[in-house]
């Protein structure tokens, strides 16, 4: 009998430590395969389209074609005052000596602006095919090469220097994205936890989760071909550790409340776990549901983001609900120092900032409803000011050396396009349909270039700058023309168009998909379908809060001359999913009071004050962490970040504080409607037990 006590005394102290073990040996293995992750993250345009896009057709067949794909540049030497001779023979000088050194598809001719300013040699080479690497080098080699000096400025601009410039600014977001989300989550963790060791364990293990994530990211790329992108590598990491540290800020404030209870602290971790582990569960789950709808996507990128965001929330759950406790077990009450929770001891009896806002919601919820719905209402108005669809040349939040050269081509060159239409044409009927596209009203000229046995590249100039209204209305002219003949028409502007098109049908598809996939969890969740309704019509709001906000700032403040095509769908659905789960936590702890017997006002007041903490220092954090991409050098990183970040704490600090919490107060127990909770009598409730909260806000 003794023996067998002792046994069950040494397993449970056992357990920490094998988990620890398990997870070094599983970082031994994932470890190798998450640097590796950036072998495989493609940013080409066409890497982002769907297979049955147009441009993305010219693309594949270009690949076939004699010389494989083309990298397109445009040298562009300009003089304010107006070249001299010198420079026109510095210029030939230069681009002969790419063409010689470089391996050119022909030999560049200059092509003089009418003011005199500017001269530009449109430059092709096959040499670099499809690989990235070798078309990065391709294009500084080309940027060594041509210099100028004493006012004379030289820009390598095109397709293949932007894609350079975007693919360089991709791979610098790694590290800086990496250290400044962890650092802001230390320095929000410090202030929340008010410890000098505490903060470290859950940063600790959402770096770990990170590195797991990027293995298992690798190894989906690898089994099922995955897109993989800057963009949803980025927003792996930002939700690993956003999404990670709400989940241990959730589980730390269940078990510093068990410690002061029961003695042993895996005993109180254990406790923590089944009254947390639940609500983290079906948040996490929601939230991964959210993101793998984004499958439905025809456009690559987001159907990529999907599986990574999923990969990333699943892998920070599996940390957090193993390694976290394992950890926390093992350093026992001291990582709490200084306030450590002692057994037996009492919660400050303070009375919180949510137990104030709780109560001002509850004397005239009806009122603090209206007020937040038109409150909201009059924010998502802004969304009308948003700017038109972002252009290539507004991309950037600094200006790289190919923006500088298409906004110089641009100002000298404005009766004709400077970058070319790639027009694939089947070789039977090339010559015919050549003479079809010259006669498309809107086209300049049309060259015949390089010719298989099944398809002919023709390189047709619009007279309008590129991504233009009137360049549009060319390229889509050419598509009738030419489309039902068995030809594609491609090239920048048209990936451009292609990318707005698909992310408007992604929208159509993707958003019904991801409220019905969100309800039926909430539904199965709560035993309710007022309750999953009004949550979703409270993200709802908010998202369409956060888009009017950005719609007042964007142009006046920071200066966007456009928006992303794929901001409203990707704001939607991780505002959505995100939000969703900061409901589960407070829906969730109604739930149990009313099961407790409470009628469901004393419920809400009840939830919000015991879970408004947690709520807002989870908030904060995702907030933060989001927020991070708003110093990003990308546009659309920025957009993003922006709406989300904006999102999340409107979700936090109004909707989740205010407007669910009166919702439910003046619905009383309709809001379970029509599961059991609706017509159960409510018994007389236990004495008030206070509860302690974790809080970043009193």
């Amino acid at each position: 009998m003794g023996a067998a006590t002792t046994t069950k005394r040494r397993r449970p102290r056992a357990v920490p430590w094998v988990l620890l073990g398990i997870w070094v040996a599983v970082m031994a293995l994932a470890g190798p395969f998450a640097g590796k992750l950036g072998d495989v993250q493609h940013d080409r345009a066409v890497d982002y389209l769907p297979s049955s896009a147009d441009s993305t057709q010219v693309a594949k067949i270009q690949e076939r074609l004699p010389g494989g794909e083309s990298t397109e540049l445009v040298l562009v030497y300009h003089r304010d005052g107006g070249l001299e001779p010198a420079d026109r023979t510095l210029a030939d000088r230069q681009v002969k000596e790419v063409d010689r050194e470089l391996d050119l598809v022909a030999t560049p001719t200059g092509v003089a602006s009418k003011d005199g300013t500017t001269l530009m040699y449109p430059v092709a080479s096959t040499a670099p095919g499809t690989d990235e690497e070798k078309r990065d080098a391709f294009v500084n080699d080309v940027r060594d090469v041509v210099k100028g000096g004493g006012g004379l400025s030289v820009d390598v601009g095109g397709p293949g220097a932007l894609a350079t410039d975007a693919s360089e600014v991709y791979q610098s977001l790694d590290g800086p994205l990496l250290y400044t989300t962890v650092a802001v989550v230390a320095v929000l963790l410090v202030l929340i936890y008010r410890s000098p060791f505490l903060w470290l364990v859950p940063l600790v293990v959402a770096g770990v989760a990170n590195v797991l994530s990027m293995g298992v990211a690798y190894g989906l790329n690898q089994a099922f071909g995955t897109s993989v992108s800057g963009q949803s590598s980025g927003i792996m990491t930002i939700l690993v550790f956003g999404a990670g540290t709400d989940y241990a800020l959730l589980i730390v404030s269940r078990y510093r409340e068990e410690l002061r209870r029961v003695e042993r602290p895996y005993d109180a971790m254990v406790t923590a776990l089944r009254g947390c582990g639940p609500a983290v569960l079906a948040s996490s789950g929601t939230v991964a549901v959210g993101l793998l709808c984004l499958l439905a996507a025809d456009l690559n990128s987001s159907r990529g983001m999907g599986p990574l965001g999923a990969v990333g929330v699943l892998c920070a759950l599996v940390a957090m609900l193993t390694l976290l406790p394992a950890l926390l077990v093992v350093l026992g009450r001291r990582v709490f120092w200084p306030l450590v929770p002692a057994f037996g001891s009492e919660p400050s009896k303070r009375r919180s900032l949510f137990a104030s806002m709780g109560s001002s919601a509850g004397r005239r919820p009806l009122v603090v409803l209206a007020l937040g719905a038109v409150l909201l209402g009059a924010l998502a108005l802004g969304a009308f000011n948003l700017p038109g669809n972002l252009k290539q040349e507004d991309s950037f939040t600094s200006k790289p050396d190919s923006i500088a050269a298409m906004e110089t081509l641009a100002a000298a060159y404005p009766e004709r396009g400077t970058q070319p239409i790639n027009v694939i044409v089947p070789t039977a009927e090339a010559g015919e349909l050549l003479g079809r596209a010259r006669s498309v009203a809107g086209v300049d000229s049309v060259t015949r270039g390089r010719a298989a046995e099944k398809w002919t590249e023709l390189s047709v100039v619009a007279k309008a700058p590129p991504q233009t209204a009137a360049e549009t209305a060319t390229i889509e002219a050419l598509r009738d023309e030419l489309d039902p003949r068995g030809a594609y028409v491609g090239g920048p502007s048209a990936e451009q168009l292609d990318l707005k098109d698909t992310n408007a049908r992604d929208r159509l598809v993707v958003v019904p998909i991801v409220l019905a996939a969100v309800l039926l969890i909430l539904v199965a969740l709560l035993r309710s379908l007022i309750a999953p309704l009004l949550l979703l019509l409270a993200v709802v709001a908010v998202w369409g809060a956060s888009l009017g906000i950005a719609g007042l700032v964007f142009e006046p403040l920071f200066g966007f001359e456009g928006t992303d095509p794929g901001l409203g769908l990707l704001s939607f659905v991780f505002l959505v999913a995100l939000g969703v789960d900061y409901g589960i936590f407070l829906m969730h702890r109604m739930r149990e009071e009313c099961l407790a017997g409470a009628e469901t006002g004393a419920a809400a007041l009840t939830a919000l004050r015991t879970t408004g903490g947690v709520i807002a220092s989870a908030g904060l954090v995702l907030a933060a962490t989001f927020a991070v991409l708003v110093n990003m050098p990308l546009v659309q990183l920025v957009e993003l970040g922006f709406v989300i970040a904006v999102g999340v704490l409107l979700d936090t600090f109004l909707v989740r504080t205010y407007l669910v919490t009166s919702a439910s107060l003046a619905l009383g127990r309709k809001v379970w409607w029509p599961g059991p909770l609706s017509r159960r009598p409510a018994a007389p409730a236990p004495p008030e037990r206070e509860e302690p909260e974790l809080t970043a806000v009193r």
